[in-house]
């Protein structure tokens, strides 16, 4: 299993908005092939800055099938709007 972790900073004054809108992205995100699971977290230091942990069945499931896919696109429509800057994206595997 594969840990995307993707740190997201959101314009500002927009945190309602955006939290609202992953109501309706995560269910998106949850129709992938290879989806496993995902939490977002806030930042309570940086009040626009939140952490989207997704768990994929392998890296292909992430970098190919989702990142090539109509739900991506509609995924990014969603929440894309509210990016203040390009979401830094890593994976990670257990040791």
């Amino acid at each position: 299993m594969i840990l995307e972790v993707v740190t997201l900073d959101i314009k500002a004054k927009k945190n309602e908005e955006f939290e609202a809108a992953l109501d309706k992205a995560q269910h998106v995100l949850a129709e992938a092939k290879g989806y496993v699971k995902h939490e977002f977290k806030k930042c309570i230091e940086q009040e626009n800055r939140y952490v989207l942990l997704i768990s994929w069945e392998t890296l292909e499931d992430h970098t190919v099938g989702f990142r090539e896919s109509a739900l991506f696109q509609k995924w990014r429509i969603i929440i894309g709007p509210y990016f203040d800057k390009a979401p830094v994206v890593q994976h990670f595997t257990s040791l």
